[in-house]
């Protein structure tokens, strides 16, 4: 009896056990993840914590928060972590704990995705250059001394964290993990020595016991119990690869990068809105947006090559972490949707049912009762009118309608109620002091330096620099018999230089003669032009610059960055004279680096000189310094560079990034929000630089004296540089008097009354600013898009004046989409809309009006 007492005891106990275990991990099932034992519908963003400063980050997180997110999702960047071998940095930008306890704070769950490969458009993936000459290594397979380097530095974050409590199975707010990234078409590639590294890294996360299910995304062989998970615009066509796994999609593309010299590529929301809302009526059940910050690539970080400084990505806050709406506000009434709907969608499978060609309804029937539905048109032209649970429904094309209890539609994925706010860069007023510069001067290299190395032949550029600059100078000397025909009035000898080094300014006798670029689909490039040679010897010196390691690992390898050769000068009366395989003398990066120019600590070692005679000149190769005052305000801040070529720019010592006056090539069309989007198809910016403005965080900023230096490759006027604030300036707005949003409809259960209120349009502006003016108000059938609004054939007269009277010198408001609001009805059995635009701008108004005001 006594035994028997024991055993149910120990029965007990092992049930007390694990119902508590159910309460503090995280789980998951076919339908979604569990947490604390229940079933969550989460919507994710990802904001990546080096691409904005420490003091941006409680910001942005609140605002992630109030656009009706769940979770934060960010990589983890091995060479921002360890620099150099057991050399580790977890402050500033990089202070991940730092970062992980404001999720948390927030009230968010956080998802962590170690890599430790992380593509991101980032400096060679995310490894450390150091890595890849570590004796005998091979990169992401199954190699020994990459999987030693890689368990090392995994085991060094989960360590981290675990001391911080930070994972959910600690209280902590990390739900998710994810291992390697993006592995399956490498994986297939590699075959079994793919197989045997993927395997291996799976069990690898698993024995560190962090009480979180971890992922690993596109690759369909992700082992148990890892999740496999879906990127890409779409993936409602998604399915795990085991039937116990839920549906998670870790990349929602927002928008895509920008590249120097390509256009921005915009994603339209209400596509948007479509792909999430088709995935979740699909069964899935975790939704990260890729990316909903994306933030600035600050320093040397940018990869790809040739990915721009700002790494905007079109997100629904944009680089500065300003809302960028209607992306945002439209977004957060689809999450609002989804939610009301999530019983549903966690206890059931959909009722798929035809209601026209192109036009379906996805219903969930949950066991308590009740239900919800996803009616969709996937027609592309046209809108529908279909028949569901015998009442009419009206579907634009391309869109879904979410109805939380089968009767009332409370979104739209095409009807954008939002406001569209038109952010502007405006001047800061703030003077920068008198430029003063210093000559890099190509013509003083000195081959007997001791940063110099002299070799014979064309040496690889990343082994020579290990990614420490972007900078490698190559130098040799040819020379000349005074016999030669173009010093008698032949035609000139041509230079011709074959690279992938990115970008190469060639000098001649210490002159810049031109320069050639590369692109990042196509790195290798030619540079070939007539040279007036002197008799003797001439020097002949090329610079040949990175402009990011490329992300692709262990692809980036099967090229060489450098000048590739060969190196020929061609047209002599020798013929074609082959300088590949001279002697060279090689010196890693620039002088003003050397001697730490960028640093205020830096710039008295030189003579520096007024820089009117350099900008006069146009002389290449130029360091440039400035003086300036920080501005008042707290309005993000950014450097108008468009009038400079290339280079890098730095303040206070802190790196802005890479600039590039590189104009924009591509196919500027107009887009349509309808069909599947790809980055080609909705293109802006085309002949206007890719990137005009960089960030530069008020946080770095002084209250006076704030030093600015930058480095000028090819030539420009820093004179004509200003400090520009980014602000909101035009809002506008549209809604129809029948106009449905979350907002007007509230439910408690699926068998009680739903209440419905007028539909109303709202106009913020930011904080610090008031509506100054209305510029357009029409209640009836206006037309046209925000910018370019006009009267249609309807249009209530008291329009601009019942706006002006309700909205005028306010911060926000909300005017209500009626006929009484505007005296009588413009236009009897018309569907009629409410159009407005107004201005926005700075003020010190009272407290009084900072109130928003609702009629």
């Amino acid at each position: 009896m006594e035994k028997m007492k024991t055993l149910v005891f120990l029965w007990v106990l092992i049930l007390f056990m694990n119902a508590k275990c159910m309460q503090c991990s995280v789980g998951y099932d076919r339908k979604a993840l569990l947490i604390n034992g229940q079933r969550r519908i989460l919507m994710s963003g990802s904001i990546h914590y080096p691409r904005s400063t420490p003091d941006m980050w409680e910001d942005l997180i609140e605002k992630a928060k109030d656009g009706g997110l769940d979770v934060i999702d960010t990589y983890v960047f091995w060479n921002g972590h360890e620099p150099s071998p057991a050399n580790y940095n977890f402050e500033g930008r990089y202070d991940l704990v730092r970062f992980l306890k404001i999720v948390q704070k927030a009230g968010l769950y956080a998802h962590l995705r170690l890599g430790p490969y992380v593509c991101a458009e980032w400096n060679f993936g995310g490894f450390p250059v150091w890595l890849k000459y570590v004796p005998g290594i091979s990169f992401r397979t199954d190699n020994e001394p990459f999987k030693r380097a890689m368990q090392g530095f995994t085991e060094k974050v989960v360590t981290l964290l675990k001391s911080h409590n930070l994972f959910e199975s600690q209280g902590g707010p990390i739900i998710l993990a994810q291992v390697e990234n993006e592995y399956g078409r490498l994986r297939m590639r590699l075959g079994q020595e793919g197989n045997n590294y993927m395997n291996w890294a799976a069990n690898m996360v698993q024995s560190m016991d962090t009480g979180v299910p971890w992922t690993m995304c596109k690759d369909d062989a992700t082992p148990d119990p890892l999740i496999n998970t879906c990127n890409g615009f779409y993936c409602d066509n998604f399915t795990p690869n085991r039937p116990f796994k839920p549906k998670l999609w870790t990349e929602a593309w927002t928008g895509w990068f920008t590249e120097f010299g390509g256009p921005k590529h915009q994603r339209p929301v209400e596509d948007l809105a479509f792909s999430v809302a088709r995935f979740i009526q699909t069964g899935g059940s975790f939704v990260n947006y890729y990316m909903y910050h994306g933030g600035t690539n600050f320093g040397r970080t940018a990869g790809g090559p040739f990915i721009t400084t700002s790494y905007d990505y079109d997100a629904p806050l944009d680089e500065y972490g300003l809302i960028r709406q209607p992306k945002y506000g439209h977004l957060k009434e689809l999450h609002k949707a989804i939610k009301l709907c999530e019983s549903a969608l966690v206890s059931s499978d959909p009722v798929v049912t035809q209601l026209g060609d192109h036009q379906q309804a996805h219903v969930f029937f949950p066991e308590k009762g009740g239900c919800a539905a996803f009616l969709s048109n996937y027609d592309t032209e046209s809108g529908v009118r279909v028949l569901f649970n015998n009442k009419h429904y009206t579907l634009p094309p391309w869109s879904i309608s979410i109805l939380p209890d089968c009767k009332n539609v409370v979104f739209n994925t095409a009807k954008v109620g939002e406001q569209t706010s038109h952010m502007e860069m405006l001047p800061s007023n703030t003077k920068i002091f008198p430029w003063e510069s210093y000559n890099e001067d190509a013509s003083a290299l000195d081959d007997g330096s001791s940063s110099t190395v002299t070799a014979v032949g064309l040496l690889e550029q990343i082994n020579m620099t290990r990614d420490s600059t972007d900078y490698l100078w190559y130098k040799t000397s040819v020379e000349i018999n005074p016999s030669e025909s173009f010093f008698r009035g032949g035609e000139l000898p041509t230079l011709i230089v074959r690279s992938t080094g990115h970008a190469v300014h060639v000098f001649v006798n210490g002159q810049l003669i031109g320069s050639a670029f590369g692109e990042r689909k196509n790195r290798r490039f030619i540079f070939s032009k007539k040279v007036n040679l002197q008799t003797g010897t001439n020097k002949i010196a090329l610079l040949s610059i990175a402009v990011g390691l490329p992300v692709c690992i262990p692809l980036a390898f099967c090229f060489s960055y450098c000048i590739l050769g060969p190196v020929v000068l061609q047209g002599l009366g020798q013929g074609k004279l082959d300088l590949s395989w001279e002697k060279w003398t090689y010196q890693v990066g620039l002088k003003g680096e050397s001697m730490n120019l960028a640093s205020p600590n830096g710039i008295s070692t030189v003579e520096w000189m007024d820089s009117k005679i350099a900008v006069q000149d146009q002389q290449p190769l130029m360091w440039h310094k400035a003086y300036f005052d920080a501005p008042e305000g707290n309005e993000p801040l950014a450097l108008d560079m468009e009038s400079m070529g290339k280079g890098q720019v730095w303040i206070n010592g802190e790196s802005i990034g890479r600039y590039w006056t590189a104009y924009a090539s591509g196919e500027c069309k107009g887009c349509s929000y309808t069909g599947r989007f790809d980055p080609p198809k909705c293109q802006v910016g085309c002949g206007k630089p890719s990137q005009r403005w960089y960030h530069v965080p008020r946080s770095w900023l002084k209250q006076t004296k704030n030093l600015i230096v930058l480095f000028e490759e090819t030539g420009g006027d820093p004179s004509k540089i200003t400090l520009m604030k980014r602000s909101m300036n035009t809002i506008c707005a549209q809604v129809s008097e029948t106009h449905r949003t979350v907002k007007s409809f509230q439910i408690e259960s699926y068998d009680r009354t739903q209440e419905f209120y007028i539909p109303k349009i709202h106009l913020h502006c930011a904080p610090s600013q008031y509506i100054s003016s209305i510029t357009f108000a029409s209640f009836g059938t206006p037309l046209g898009t925000c910018g370019r609004f006009m009267k249609g054939s309807c249009h209530a007269s008291t329009s601009y004046a019942v706006l002006e009277k309700k909205c005028k010198g306010k911060q926000s408001c909300a005017v209500t989409v009626t006929n009484s609001n505007f005296g009588n009805d413009p236009c009897p059995n018309v569907l009629k809309r409410l159009t407005v635009q107004a201005v926005c701008a700075s003020t010190d108004f009272t407290t009084s009006n900072q109130t928003s005001i609702h009629y």
